[in-house]
């Protein structure tokens, strides 16, 4: 389920802050378990560099880390995991376009987008903030939707280090309590709750609604009962 930390006051969010691949769109496991089939890669290979260099006991400066901060290129990290797979013949992957595929995958969640929608028609204030593997956003779906967006890959910095969430704030105007931080990622949740943000934890497009309803009373009057009482 979801989190949000409990202080502060309720009444003081302004503004709600987004991560974009998992939250405003289908979840990453469904967007790599399609990828992985199509490309017929063996998913544990793919596992396995993940684990490597994302990890919580991952060094820091790997690869993902240095994709987005944008230090190397989407082709240059193509090449680097491609290295890392095989697929189920035990063959190689080809590196062209490898993270444009998987990107290719990764849908827009329509719930999430009119979640956005509503807190924004509820005086809400709202904001992105992603860390970028290189990939283009579809900013003709995301236009208007956001106050202000931070990518990772354009400011030199990632989450869950601290800085990119002040970066935020900042671009806000916005001390960390006023804000909330939605994210499928248990440490980038946890190093904004550290900052003192509300910060809910996304599993889903119903319950991620249900918790913000916590913070943001107006949306309460579009939820169904059952929900609400949760």
């Amino acid at each position: 389920m979801g989190s949000i930390d409990a202080a502060p006051a309720i009444h003081a969010i302004r503004a709600v802050i987004f991560d974009y691949g998992g939250v405003l769109t289908i979840s990453g496991r469904a967007a790599i378990r399609a990828w992985t089939e199509q490309e017929r890669i063996r998913p544990e290979t793919f596992s396995a560099a993940l684990k490597d260099w994302l990890s919580r006991s991952a060094p820091e400066g790997t690869p993902i880390h240095r994709l987005e901060t944008g230090e190397i290129t989407a082709a240059e990290f193509d090449r680097t995991l491609a290295a890392r797979l095989r697929t189920f013949d035990d063959g190689p992957v080809p590196p062209d376009g490898l993270l444009k595929r998987l990107f290719a995958q990764m849908r827009s969640e329509p719930a999430m987008l009119d979640l956005v929608r509503r807190l924004r028609a509820c005086d809400v204030r709202t904001a992105l903030l992603s860390n970028s593997w290189g990939n283009n956003y579809p900013w003709e779906l995301l236009d208007g939707l956001f106050e202000c967006t931070v990518i990772s890959g354009e400011v030199g910095l990632r989450k869950p280090d601290p800085q990119i969430y002040r970066l935020a704030l900042d671009r806000l105007g916005l001390p960390p309590h006023e804000a909330a931080f939605v994210d499928d990622g248990a440490p980038n949740i946890e190093a904004a709750q550290r900052l003192g943000m509300h910060a809910v934890l996304h599993t889903d497009a119903a319950a991620t609604r249900a918790r913000l309803a916590e913070l943001v009373p107006a949306l309460r009057q579009d939820l169904p009962q059952d929900k609400e009482r949760r």
